[in-house]
């Protein structure tokens, strides 16, 4: 499948062969798969507090692959109640819609998960890995609370605006794939994974049903095991499920069956709630060259680097992430040399232990310096000296100039806070003023 096939299946889920599919259906057909679409009012939700389009024109668009259970009747995940977002993606479209960028979450990536509206009431602010965000709004059955919360936990931690959303969902999922008689996959090693509850040869073989959705879920029993892994095995089946999908466009019977199960199984923000919005948004990323689309994960490392205890959990590697963040919120584009950029640090991350911190109360209040050196080491930091310094209205950061990536680690940690380097800093170690606006991202 070529880079535009990717991307169309990608923005949502399989949205761009949905898309294809109706524009040859009658009036009737057309009108009841329009129907299928649900959308929802997140506007609320989400509330004012969020950060501003610094590039009008451009679009950041979150697809979530919601997991919920409901429907399978306990054949599959039955000790989950909640929604699940096994997949989670923002996809870029540049102002001038001649790029896009489209980045993939891990599920395992630990964030600090603010206070969202659950149906009974809001939770509480805490750390947890980014998928809770959706089964915490998704509490009361909403899929629109569930993706409003995940639209929040991502703008809060990446500073970027979400400006639309598209969930598919578990059940239209399996839908789309029986319609089409199953996917053929291509294991090079049998799989045997109880909690995907599934049993699988090595070689090439057609899974449906409950086997597809295993397939795309397994984990632990494949590769390295990590989320990572999973990601690209449901990038390549989403792959194929378009390739078929659109090689079904003759055939009236298994092409309705897809087309109704996958708009089922669509949920937007009111804005692309439809048949047509869709389309629109599916041509302009199929316009775009199939040089200029990028595709990419967020930078990551083993939380376990930080915290020894933590072995099943990734943190954002910074000072990439911010970078990467950035470049989209100003609608920069990220392109090949980019992307090969962030692959490269990613084999020698800057650890959060890495960073050794001389921590200085400028408070003038008594015990600052110490109560901030507790918080940086449950951020797994390394203070290695407290001390006093003059009075100051603002936390800051300074570095010696050979410690210039450890000193922007830091700073991504501490919310408005910036690092900057200074000749008088202390030598081996990142110097950080408290003042009494200091916070972390743990606070």
């Amino acid at each position: 499948m070529t880079r535009r096939g990717r991307a169309l299946a990608w923005t949502g889920g399989v949205v761009g062969v949905v898309l294809l599919g109706t524009a040859g259906v009658g009036a009737w057909v057309y009108q009841h798969l329009d129907g299928n679409i649900t959308g929802a009012d997140v506007g609320s939700t989400l509330g004012g507090d969020r950060p501003v389009n610094l590039s009008p024109g451009s679009k950041n668009i979150l697809v979530v692959g919601s997991d919920s259970r409901a429907g399978t009747g306990g054949k599959y995940g039955s000790g989950l109640t909640t929604m699940q977002s096994d997949t989670l993606m923002v996809l870029h479209i540049a102002a001038n819609h001649k790029w896009a960028t489209a980045v993939s979450f891990p599920r395992d990536s630990w964030v600090r998960i603010p206070a969202c509206d659950k149906g009974n009431g809001q939770s509480s602010p805490h750390h947890f890995k980014i998928n809770e965000a959706f089964s915490i709004g998704g509490l009361g059955g909403d899929v629109g609370k569930a993706a409003a919360c995940s639209i929040k936990t991502l703008e809060k931690n990446t500073g970027l605006r979400i400006d639309d959303f598209v969930s598919v969902n578990f059940e239209g999922f399996k839908g789309m794939v029986d319609a089409l008689g199953g996917i053929e996959v291509c294991p090079k090693h049998a799989i045997h994974d109880k909690k995907a509850q599934l049993d699988m040869a090595a070689g090439c073989q057609t899974v449906k049903d409950e086997k597809a959705l295993g397939y795309v879920r397994t984990r632990y029993s494949v590769g390295d095991g990590s989320d990572l892994g999973r990601i690209g095995r449901q990038q390549e089946f989403m792959k194929a499920l378009a390739a078929k999908a659109q090689s079904k466009l003759t055939s009236p019977t298994a092409l309705y069956g897809f087309l109704d199960s996958a708009t089922k199984s669509l949920t937007t923000d009111k804005d692309l709630a439809g048949i047509k919005p869709l389309y629109d948004l599916a041509s302009t990323v199929k316009d775009i060259p199939s040089d200029r689309l990028t595709f990419l994960t967020v930078p990551t490392y083993p939380r376990e680097a930080d915290v020894p205890s933590d072995k099943a959990n990734v943190l954002w590697q910074y000072p990439q992430a911010g970078e990467l963040f950035g470049d989209l919120a100003h609608d920069r584009e990220i392109g090949a040399a980019g992307k090969a950029r962030f692959a490269e640090a990613a084999k020698n991350p800057v650890t959060a232990h890495s960073v050794r911190i001389r921590v200085l109360n400028g408070t003038g209040t008594p015990g600052r310096a110490a109560t901030a050196a507790e918080e940086l080491r449950k951020l797994g930091f390394t203070v290695v000296a407290t001390g006093n310094a003059p009075t100051t209205d603002r936390t800051s950061i300074s570095y010696p100039a050979s410690l210039k990536a450890q000193g922007e680690v830091l700073a991504a940690r501490l919310p408005g806070t910036k690092a900057a380097e200074s000749a008088q800093a202390s030598p081996g170690a990142v110097t950080l003023t408290v003042g009494p606006d200091f916070t972390t991202a743990n606070s």
